[in-house]
């Protein structure tokens, strides 16, 4: 499990970054893989986000996950149901004892806490979700509850680094298109027409346009890290049918904690 210092410095708050490593899953899925939506053992999965929980101090059903759609939508939650079969990206509480959660497999997930206020939240945030606005949609929901802008933290965990973010020509005219100055989140590749792109880069960009003083990467490429961590693109260029998923989390502290 990965920490961020910044999000670790706020009192009442429980978070991580977990990676591949830990679980019961084998083969391509060794060993934590969280992914309901894989072709996984079930029973090896549930066990898995069992001891995730385990670690973020939480019942397994307070372990929070949603079926993600690469949107901008994001679901408010007072109660674990609250998120239970809701197709979004984020989430956010003002409420304690309730893990937050982001699966990824080269996409980036992205932590916020204003710890002042209480209020914390996650994101699932690919290029598709950023693009269209998740990370600013999380922050305006945190809001709604309390949060002030200036007061949030927010880090992006382990996801694909640009040397491992080939794209091809229509991906940057998508973004060009949008902002002129989205060009500086790429670098031309080794093929022609083809750049890297910069996906944290990117989503600590629009943080910081959003308002957000506190930000940053944890800096790990998941895409490059076998070892460590699941990656989709990773699992495509090496032919594997299937790819397994990490999660991460936040929690406000109950009491007793």
């Amino acid at each position: 499990m990965i920490t961020a210092p910044e999000l670790a410095a706020v009192d009442g708050i429980q978070h991580g970054f977990f990676g591949r490593k830990g679980g019961v899953s084998d083969g391509i899925y060794a060993s934590a893989n969280v992914g309901l939506g894989s072709k996984d053992n079930r029973d090896h999965v549930l066990e898995n986000r069992r001891r995730t929980a385990e670690s973020l101090g939480v019942p397994t059903d307070h372990l929070l996950t949603l079926y993600q759609v690469h949107s901008a939508d994001v679901v408010a939650v007072t109660q674990a149901s609250d998120a239970a079969g809701k197709n979004a990206d984020a989430m956010v509480t003002n409420q304690p004892g309730l893990a937050l959660c982001a699966l990824s497999a080269d996409c980036a997930p992205v932590l916020f806490a204003d710890g002042d206020a209480s209020v914390v939240g996650s994101a699932h945030a690919g290029w598709g979700g950023a693009f269209r606005g998740v990370l600013e949609a999380t922050i305006s929901a945190m809001e709604v509850l309390g949060a002030h802008r200036t007061n949030i933290i927010a880090v992006i965990g382990p996801c694909i680094a640009q040397e491992s973010y080939e794209v091809g020509p229509e991906f940057l005219e998508r973004f060009t298109d949008a902002d002129a100055r989205n060009e500086r989140f790429f670098v031309p590749s080794d093929r022609q027409n083809h750049h890297r792109f910069d996906l944290p880069g990117y989503g600590l960009a629009r943080l910081k346009e959003a308002g957000i003083r506190q930000c940053s990467w944890t800096g790990q490429d998941t895409c490059a890290d076998s070892e460590a961590f699941f990656s989709y693109r990773r699992s495509v260029l090496q032919g594997e049918p299937d790819y397994g998923r990490q999660i991460s989390g936040i929690r406000l502290a109950q009491s007793g904690d």
